[in-house]
């Protein structure tokens, strides 16, 4: 965790700005297997139009999560309402506005990329007189035409992973769920995954996606943080930064101090935690960054110090990720 993360992580909460109607609905939503719960006590709001992410570990429930929102799985408690409809009564008008794509691939090895695509349109009821021109438009968009006539047994990982979100996209849903969009892809092929992702928000598609790559929280209009099968955090990714934290984070470069000086600092109004960084510079954390500064550096400047430069700390994803984690691990063991 970052040095400036002194207070602990704040509970989970909500941001209520949204004004678009809800795409789906958690209450108190657990999964239990044999072993017990996979997902516990999951209270949730996806908005239409919106990108959201669920980042966590492998087995921190984001795959069973996603199944729940499907139908695949029925909660064993709590109530989920997914396009304003109880997934366990999902009819076809329901399953034809929604989009899954799978973490591992399940369409037909020994089809062609094109038979699969035709396959799955007519799963989704695009009918035939629109087929061929949709089953084109979507190969094209993902870089797959040229190789429609290919076994997808013999296409790479990479094509497969495009193919599957190819296939989930023919009957243009309103809601698209993909379970790790990006994984085992090299960097060009996850940029070009964001890409698509990104002009499907901005035609009006929501879309929900699970990723163990924390830098791809930020490129969503929210992120939940899961652990445990736990929600610990939901919020913009610049609000979590905020909460990991508490609060604004800035770091200033002296030309040196003596603990008196962190002392005195520390109690100024607005501080609420301060961390050397080092013989010469300071981290502090400040519930406004922009009335903050200006105070700290003439506090420093009428103590003696010289100030070299002021900047903004950001915390990497990683680094909120860990605080949200660690908060959650030393809750339980209190």
């Amino acid at each position: 965790m970052s040095a400036t993360a002194t207070a602990e992580a704040p509970p989970l909460v909500e941001q209520g700005r949204h004004r678009s109607p809800a795409v789906i609905v958690a209450r108190d939503v657990a999964k239990t297997f044999g072993g017990g719960p996979v997902v516990e006590g999951i209270d949730l709001t996806i908005h239409e139009g919106e990108t959201f992410a669920l980042v966590g570990p492998s087995g921190a429930g984001k795959s069973t999560l996603l199944q729940l929102i499907t139908g695949l799985l029925a909660p064993s408690r709590g109530e989920l309402q997914v396009l304003g409809t109880n997934p366990a009564r999902f009819g076809t008008r329901e399953r034809s506005a929604l989009g899954y794509v799978p973490q591992l691939f399940v369409l037909y090895p020994d089809l062609t990329v094109e038979q699969n695509a035709r396959f799955m349109a007519g799963l989704y009821g695009v009918g035939w007189w629109r087929r061929r021109r949709r089953i084109r438009e979507t190969l094209e968009l993902l870089e797959l035409w040229p190789v429609r006539r290919r076994r997808a047994a013999a296409i790479s990982g990479g094509m497969k992973r495009r193919l599957s979100l190819a296939c989930a996209l023919l009957h243009r849903p309103r809601l698209l769920l993909v379970d790790e969009p990006t994984a085992g892809l090299d960097p060009r092929l996850r940029n070009m995954i964001w890409e698509h992702l990104g002009d499907l928000r901005e035609s009006g598609v929501s879309l929900v996606l699970t990723t163990q790559y924390l830098d791809e929280a930020t490129r969503c209009d929210r992120v939940g943080i899961m652990s445990g099968g736990r929600l610990v955090a939901v919020g913009t990714p610049a609000e979590l930064r905020q909460q990991a934290q508490g609060g604004e984070a800035i770091d200033v470069e002296t030309s040196g101090f003596d603990r008196t000086d962190v002392d005195a600092l520390a109690a100024l109004p607005g501080v609420r935690a301060v961390s050397p960084r080092g013989w010469t510079g300071l981290r502090f954390v400040v519930g406004d960054a922009a009335t903050a500064t200006p105070a700290l550096v003439g506090e420093l400047q009428r103590r003696g110090v010289e100030v070299e430069s002021v900047a903004a700390h950001e915390p990497s994803f990683d680094e909120v990720f860990l605080a949200f984690v660690e908060a959650r691990t030393r809750g339980h063991a209190a």
